[in-house]
């Protein structure tokens, strides 16, 4: 990453303002990954309804659920090094324009084959979680980094919640006004293809790539922006060679891999555990995603205030401490035979679930500055490594609580690994300078304006 892209970042975030670069392009990245969220797991909810249309046997549900997430592993680790490239601006726009095409094709699916096929194709769109992370960390200083990842990721996060609380909502009114359950459910699917489309004539219209402006304009000025590697395999090797991309590789699956695959599997679990009805079981299924509102930021603010005290050494304790109890918490979740008492415990799995992800890349901006996009993509690819794992255990075992307790344990193993995460004394040094750089030009900003 050029040291031009550590120049002019915000050091504080202005919740209320449309009017900095660096604010538009959070207030956007965030919207940009809700939608993208929404349309992605639009489905889930309405899978009941889905299943008795196609007649879908558990295996293919599976296969359905582990077709959403697989395709986003190899799209997150060539979006990173594409925002290194071509920029953020023109790399989100791209994914959701072409994106919301599959989106339409699934509410055209007339069978099992049709249906998967498509329902994988969308999976891509799941990299949208790259670019946010992307354009937040190179448009907001280390002081406050972690606070903007983990705030921009939890709104959009929460396009998850959205979508399980109120597809079913909007399949009930479509049938309350004279339409067909098996034409409803198609029409309720165009709602979030159209809601990409206007999003993306949005980024395109309302963002730059970093503070100084677009990596185009930039380079044509003799200016180097993005990765001074030369194409994407080299920054994806450069990344690949750090061990510490792939320590957080393993924990962003023991956390967003565990997320998504609860949001594929949630609603259908409390409509056959607990009897639940369509529009009950998508209420209790939206806690989980609703949660990431605010949660996921908590990760991140607490990851920015330790390390104004402990640094990177505080960050790296904080995600470890998180991933522990979002394990212990699962554990517990598989053991629920009450729904009451299952949907309490699912709400602090949910909670520690979620800042678990926010204090994950609120340490990413750290690991290796040189290669960003490569480091994001291929954390970011963690995530759905772990939710096709956790699908293809589930399809072997075909005991969800079962399933549910062995990710308990494995997430717990994978916070144990975070330990091993160290950081040279040198790397430290670089990195508190800036942190140190950002607080002073944040206090003259602040005396500045009294």
């Amino acid at each position: 990453m050029s040291s031009i892209l550590n120049e002019n970042k915000a050091t504080r975030i202005s919740l209320f303002s449309f009017k900095t670069a660096a604010m538009r392009a959070f207030h956007m990245s965030w919207l940009a990954f809700f939608v993208c969220f929404f349309a992605w797991f639009a489905c889930a909810p309405l899978m009941p309804v889905i299943a008795g249309e196609f007649n879908l046997s558990k295996d293919q549900i599976a296969n359905i659920n582990i077709a959403a997430v697989a395709i986003t592993i190899l799209v997150r680790l060539i979006v990173g090094p594409l925002c290194d490239k071509y920029g953020p601006r023109k790399s989100y726009t791209a994914l959701l324009i072409i994106g919301s095409i599959p989106v339409f094709g699934v509410a055209a699916a007339n069978s099992y084959e049709s249906f998967l096929f498509f329902r994988l194709l969308i999976g891509a769109i799941g990299a949208s979680f790259v670019i946010t992370q992307y354009h937040t960390s190179i448009m907001f200083a280390s002081n406050v980094v972690g606070t903007a990842n983990a705030t921009s990721a939890g709104w959009g996060n929460a396009g998850g919640g959205a979508t399980q609380a109120l597809m079913p909502l909007l399949l009930s009114a479509l049938v309350m006004f004279g339409v067909e359950q098996a034409l409803g459910w198609r029409i309720a699917l165009l709602v979030p293809g159209i809601m990409m489309l206007i999003v993306g004539w949005m980024y395109w219209k309302y963002t730059q790539d970093c503070p100084q402006g677009n990596f185009k304009e930039l380079r044509a000025q003799g200016i180097q922006v993005g990765s001074n590697k030369k194409g994407g395999v080299a920054i994806l090797m450069h990344a690949a060679r750090n061990y510490r991309v792939w320590i957080l590789f393993g924990a962003y699956a023991a956390c967003f891999g565990i997320e998504i695959f609860i949001h594929n599997i949630v609603a259908m679990y409390y409509v056959e555990h607990f009897s639940f009805g369509l529009k009950e079981a998508g209420l209790a299924a939206g806690i989980f995603g609703l949660l990431a509102l605010f949660a996921r930021a908590l990760g991140g603010i607490l990851s920015d205030q330790v390390a104004l005290k402990r640094g990177l050494d505080g960050r790296t304790i904080i995600l470890f401490v998180m991933i522990l109890l979002e394990g212990f918490f699962l554990i517990l979740f598989s053991k629920m035979q009450s729904p009451m008492l299952a949907i309490l415990i699912m709400t602090l799995f949910a909670l520690f679930t979620h800042m678990a992800c926010g204090a994950t890349y609120a340490l990413v901006p750290f690991i290796d500055r040189e290669a960003l996009g490569g480091v994001t993509g291929i954390i970011g690819a963690g995530g759905n490594v772990g939710a096709v794992a956790a699908g293809f255990l589930l399809k072997g075992m075909l005991d969800i609580q079962s399933c549910l307790m062995v990710l308990g344990g494995l997430v717990v193993i994978a916070a144990i690994f975070v330990l091993m995460i160290r950081f040279s004394v040198e790397h430290k040094r670089k990195e508190q300078q800036l942190f140190e750089q950002a607080v002073r030009e944040r206090h003259l900003m602040l005396e500045a304006q009294n």
